[in-house]
């Protein structure tokens, strides 16, 4: 009320202009407005104040009097300086001594490739490679063919002493191997006539393959063959002038045909006297 002139009424005011009431009321809003701004101020340090007062130098008035008394690490027991410079380290329990075994026993391993004498280590890893080959040639190569036995040939297909010669002799030693030219199944192995004895082997390309006058059979009926197993020995059976093996090669619908130009088409070449396949 004193700031729009309510308690003037007793002084006199003959010196000065009287203020109008539009300026009393703008100066009571200016004071209001600093008082606002003080106030707001002082609502923002007062916490920061009541943070930092622990932290001021302070009097207290019912603090003892009596000074702190700091103890000397030489006033300690000794004991309790070791105790307090020494702290036990806790120690890694100890690893457990390892077993000792028995070092495996090496297992013979046959000698791949034809190579002997290979440290184990070589001749099992080249073994498996070689009956990966073995198994894949198998699969994926053509039929292959060898020759029945390693005699000379002495007599060829065609006409011979007035008649016809079906097949080609390999003149050899009685009890010689013979082997299967190609593949197959073994149809039968017996007797038979003017042979004494044979053995005809049905070949997966569908020809069949006669071994005559043989001594000793070593394959019986319905077993399976490869190219190159032994089948029969070399015998004089039968119709025979010395020991050889007449072979024959009989087509698929049961014709003679030439055993020396089938087996050049298998990459087997024949010619007289001995060979190196």
């Amino acid at each position: 009320m004193d700031l729009i002139g309510a308690a003037e009424t007793g002084r006199p005011t003959r010196h000065r202009a009287e203020i109008s009431t539009v300026d009393r009321v703008k100066n009571a809003a200016g004071v209001a407005v600093a008082a606002g701004a003080l106030i707001g101020t002082a609502g923002q340090i007062a916490p920061a104040l009541a943070y930092a007062a622990p932290l001021l130098p302070t009097h207290d008035d019912n603090a003892s009097a009596e000074p702190i008394a700091f103890k000397s690490i030489a006033e300690a027991p000794l004991a309790e300086q070791l105790a307090a410079a020494v702290q036990p380290v806790a120690q890694p329990a100890p690893a457990p001594e390892p077993v000792a075994q028995a070092a495996p026993i090496a297992q013979p391993v046959a000698a791949p490739f034809g190579i002997n004498n290979l440290p184990p280590e070589l001749a099992a890893p080249l073994a498996q490679v070689e009956d990966m080959l073995k198994g894949v040639t198998q699969q994926v190569a053509p039929a292959q063919a060898v020759r029945p036995v390693a005699g000379a040939v002495s007599s060829g297909f065609g006409t011979r002493w007035g008649a016809f010669h079906y097949g080609v002799d390999f003149a050899d030693a009685i009890g010689a191997p013979i082997h299967s030219v190609s593949n197959g199944t073994v149809i039968e192995a017996g007797p038979a006539s003017g042979f004494g004895l044979w053995v005809r082997v049905l070949q997966d390309d569908g020809t069949t393959a006669v071994y005559g006058h043989v001594n000793e059979m070593l394959v019986h009926e319905g077993q399976r063959v490869n190219a190159g197993d032994v089948i029969a020995t070399v015998g004089n059976r039968g119709q025979s002038t010395g020991p050889h093996l007449h072979l024959e090669i009989w087509d698929q619908g049961g014709s003679k045909t030439d055993p020396i130009a089938y087996l050049a088409a298998k990459g087997v070449p024949l010619h007289w006297g001995p060979s190196a396949h």
